[in-house]
């Protein structure tokens, strides 16, 4: 139970966040009863102070830590998390590259005017046509995730006469301390090549002139609080990286991401400061031991940089109270948006925050369960919360940190229209991304006419 349900914790919020003396709470300046009038409510809000500022702050962080090792950093933003023309523009604004997985990806990161040679491009299954059009666009490095894809490589650098960079993506087998759909370094899931496996697949590489081995790659996880997976993962990955010095150079270590934010008050995620220092320390150290030169190093941040810049707002539609064991109960208060704009709590449990947005609470607080609208039990958005007690129909209700991993993830459940995306900054703001129309969902459907369908 909070000590006042109307507070904005400061590591779940954007650092903009704030109440007026009416208690409405401001993005950027901006009251929320503003933003949800102008641009109606599902709402996505983005911070665009916040964004750079921690694509900034992640740069400077592991800048300076290489640079204390006497090597060099690079930062990717891991687009996945939320990719839009003015969101890669912010980041390549603050010196960063971007990490793109799927053709998709790639023409927004190509259209927002990003250069090829500052991509990077992942993915388990990358498709003979999306490879084609990374090579020919000048991609900067391609990270690759299996043998097929290695000789589809092949095949298509001896066509074209070009020289494509890659990295090698292997599995370290460091379990990370997180939901197994956010796992992604124990040995039985998709990504990559086993360590015993990858050495086998670099010797491959070397042998084709249209393919050029620049590294390793291995990423352990999402959402892992702390820096002990990390120093473990880099362990293991530095002794196959020592192997394959003798037999060429290795010039790029790229650890990947996966750092945690605060979801709710009850997070504590490590300070991006103490992340880059003792992750690159961790590397010096195991290079040191082996007789080695530290490698150049990258890294990908994704949800660390945009997350706490994204604030959903819902209208709330109706409330209920549930009785529950020992006399207790649950309030239920149902808003106009849910799983389809934001599936990560169904997806995998993922734990999300709520205040009261339109106006300061009054009353007790009360334990309180924030659902869509969806035909879906578990359409729940925020699973338990503390809520003031006079939520009613019609007020406004804000969850933070949803700037990643909810609009790339949504969808149209039951024929609900995606909602739009809006940047803010210094009492401004603009649509970086449209919200569909009934008219647009339905547009799909050959049997509809949707001209007509009021929009």
């Amino acid at each position: 139970m909070p000590d006042d349900v109307n507070d904005l914790p400061s590591a779940v919020w954007p650092a903009s966040a704030a109440r007026d003396a009416d208690g409405v709470i401001q993005l950027a300046g901006i009251p929320a009863t503003e933003l949800a009038q102008t641009y109606g409510t599902p709402l996505l809000v983005v911070d665009e102070d916040e964004v750079r500022s921690r694509a900034r702050a992640f740069r400077l962080a592991f800048d300076a830590a290489a640079a204390d090792h006497g090597t060099t950093a690079q930062v990717y933003y891991a687009g996945k998390a939320l990719l839009t023309t003015t969101v890669a523009r912010w980041v390549i604004d603050e010196g960063l590259r971007i990490d793109v997985c799927t053709r998709g990806e790639l023409e927004v990161a190509l259209a927002a005017g990003v250069a090829p040679a500052s991509l990077g491009f992942h993915g388990n299954n990358k498709s003979v046509a999306e490879l084609e059009r990374a090579v020919d666009v000048g991609i900067g490095t391609i990270i690759v995730d299996s043998a097929i894809e290695i000789e589809r490589l092949a095949a298509i650098t001896a066509r074209t006469g070009t020289v494509q960079r890659v990295l090698v993506r292997v599995i370290s087998g460091v379990h990370a301390e997180t939901h197994d759909f956010l796992a992604t370094a124990h040995e039985d899931q998709k990504f990559g090549f086993p360590l015993a496996e990858a050495e086998q697949a670099v010797a491959r590489i070397r042998e084709i002139p249209g393919i050029e081995f620049a590294g390793l790659h291995c990423h352990i996880g999402s959402q892992i609080f702390g820096v002990a997976g990390f120093r473990e993962s880099a362990a293991r990955v530095l002794e196959l990286h020592a192997t394959l010095l003798e037999d060429g150079p290795v010039p790029q270590l790229n650890l990947g991401g996966g750092f945690g934010i605060a979801y709710t008050s009850v997070d504590d995620p490590t300070p991006i400061e103490t992340l880059a220092a003792e992750i690159v320390d961790a590397v010096a150290e195991g290079c040191e031991a082996r007789g080695i030169a530290v490698p150049a190093l990258s890294f990908e941040p994704g949800r660390a940089i945009v997350g706490t810049a994204g604030v959903t707002l819902y209208e709330v539609g109706t409330t209920k109270d549930v009785s529950l064991d020992a006399g207790t109960s649950r309030r239920y208060i149902s808003v106009d948006g849910g799983m389809s704009d934001n599936a990560r709590p169904a997806l995998y449990g993922a734990q999300f925050s709520a205040r009261l947005a339109s106006r300061a609470g009054v009353g007790e607080a009360r334990l309180s369960r924030v659902v869509g609208k969806h035909c879906e039990s578990g359409d729940i958005v925020v699973d338990h919360e503390f809520l003031p007690a006079d939520v009613s129909p019609g007020d406004l209700l804000a969850v933070p940190a949803t700037g990643a991993y909810c609009a790339p993830l949504a969808s149209n459940y039951n024929h609900v229209p995606r909602p739009p995306i809006v940047a803010v900054r210094d009492g401004r703001s603009s649509v970086i991304v449209r919200g569909e129309t009934i008219a647009d969902v339905l547009a799909r459907d050959t049997g509809i006419d949707a001209t007509g369908i009021d929009r």
